[in-house]
């Protein structure tokens, strides 16, 4: 796996080195050692799986609060996105800062997000599947979220037309 710092302190994106022969290939996906020594959280305690039927689906931005955040490490596994992550730990050097990638079934990447930073994605095909690996167990009551349209961080999206939950479009307007 090859790990290159995102400009989010503490994420990464997450490269497989694909050994290749006349079948296809073969890749690491998960290592705990090499995670250990990155200094990335490496308790890995749920996974989820985001099916998404139509382009243009936005998802986000979702956090946990303390004490239950939750680092994920996330990968489209169908199809494409559009990743979205955003520093909101007060205390780092990027707070409030935003970053994009592209994930995708043909590209292998994974996206490492620490605990603390709001993550979403919009979908750049139909019929996407998203996988995630989280480091803590859902809890409701600490689910939050803040919008993917909030002039705070100026965010940027690249399909104008989004399909989005009445959740994710009701989440507040930043406030410090």
């Amino acid at each position: 796996m090859i790990f290159t710092e995102t400009g989010i302190s503490g994420a990464y994106c997450i490269d497989l080195e694909l050994i290749k022969d006349n079948r296809g290939f073969f890749a690491r996906m998960w290592c705990e050692k090499e995670f250990k020594e990155h200094g990335l959280n490496s308790n890995l305690v749920q996974c989820n799986l985001s099916y998404n039927i139509s382009r243009g689906t936005l998802r986000g931005m979702h956090y946990q609060s303390a004490p239950y955040e939750e680092a994920k490490l996330v990968t489209c596994i169908a199809g494409s996105i559009y990743d979205v992550i955003l520093d909101l730990r007060r205390d780092s050097p990027t707070f409030r800062q935003w970053k994009a990638f592209e994930l995708s079934a043909s590209n292998y990447r994974m996206l490492y997000i620490p605990e603390g930073v709001a993550h979403g994605f919009q979908t750049l095909q139909d019929d996407t599947c998203v996988f995630y690996q989280l480091s803590d167990f859902y809890h409701p009551e600490a689910a939050w979220g803040v919008r993917w349209d909030d002039p705070s961080f100026g965010m940027e999206w690249p399909i104008t037309e989004k399909i989005m939950s009445k959740k994710d479009q009701a989440y507040d307007w930043w406030s410090e």
